[in-house]
């Protein structure tokens, strides 16, 4: 499932590519047709993310609010468009450039009071400015709940995937398995402060990369990763590989039906 840079990305891309302007609307697939026709000739006014939601915002306080869940695609192109294919549940287009939307779990024409609802339940996202950790910070540490866990509840803090899960909490050195209420306050806005910053370079990049410049390949001297999520990371997807900084072999278990990935040295 995307984690919550690439939304953020994706509403940069909608907004550069069609913002301001009337785009086409249809459904090739036929199940968004009807909201599609009260879409096409209208102005997308803006776009917003939180967490994994993407929100398209047109005229009269109408959104198309979009999760792309474990098997959603969004693929931009060019004109001329070609033909959609039939598996295509929303293509957008203008003169220049075209968007389709594939096997999103949601993907639905709703209010401006439903999505005020949606954000209401979802928890403070790294990558919006106005979000407040403190939200966040009042659950965690009242929590008995492994931290690992709470980090990927998308009520406690919105946006975070196993990616970054497993990399922040390397990163600062904590056990993953440690109760969100054993955190200190420093330790939580550490985390955060990394979050957002690690978070900001995976929207510029479009990629998650999460090692220190210290401990790139080229100041270890050592191979580049070859991963189909692509970028430089200390724990995700490297069990029974040696950590970078100790050598120890690193661990993985099941933590709330996701792999969860740790050094047991480095994050006694």
């Amino acid at each position: 499932m995307p984690e919550g840079h690439t939304i953020h990305r994706l509403a940069a891309d909608h907004r550069e590519r069609f913002g301001g302007r009337p785009v086409r609307a249809s459904s090739p697939q036929g199940k968004f047709s009807d909201s599609a026709a009260l879409l096409d000739g209208e102005v997308l006014e803006t776009t917003e993310a939180h967490g994994k939601h993407l929100f398209l915002g047109f005229p009269r306080d109408q959104w198309v609010h979009i999760h792309l869940g474990l098997f959603g695609k969004v693929a931009f192109g060019g004109a001329p468009a070609p033909p959609p294919a039939d598996t295509v549940r929303l293509r957008l287009a203008n003169p220049e450039s075209y968007v389709d939307l594939r096997g999103p779990t949601t993907c639905a024409l709703i209010t401006d009071a439903e999505k005020r609802a949606i954000h209401d339940r979802l928890g403070p996202d790294p990558l919006r400015e106005a979000d407040d950790p403190d939200a966040a910070w009042r659950r965690i540490s009242k929590s008995r709940t492994t931290i690992a866990a709470l980090l990927m509840d998308q009520k406690v803090i919105a946006g975070v995937g196993n990616v970054y899960r497993a990399e922040v909490l390397f990163r600062h050195g904590i056990d993953p398995y440690r109760a969100g209420r054993d955190l200190t306050a420093g330790e939580w806005t550490a985390l955060w402060d990394d979050l957002v910053a690690l978070m900001r370079e995976g929207v510029r990049l479009n990629r998650i990369d999460t090692v220190r410049p210290e401990h790139t390949p080229e100041a270890m001297d050592r191979p580049p990763r070859v991963d189909d999520h692509g970028g430089e990371v200390y724990v995700y997807r490297r069990a029974n590989l040696p950590c970078h900084l100790c050598g120890t072999e690193i661990r993985t278990a099941d933590l709330a039906a996701r792999n969860l990935f740790w050094c047991p040295t480095c994050q006694a």
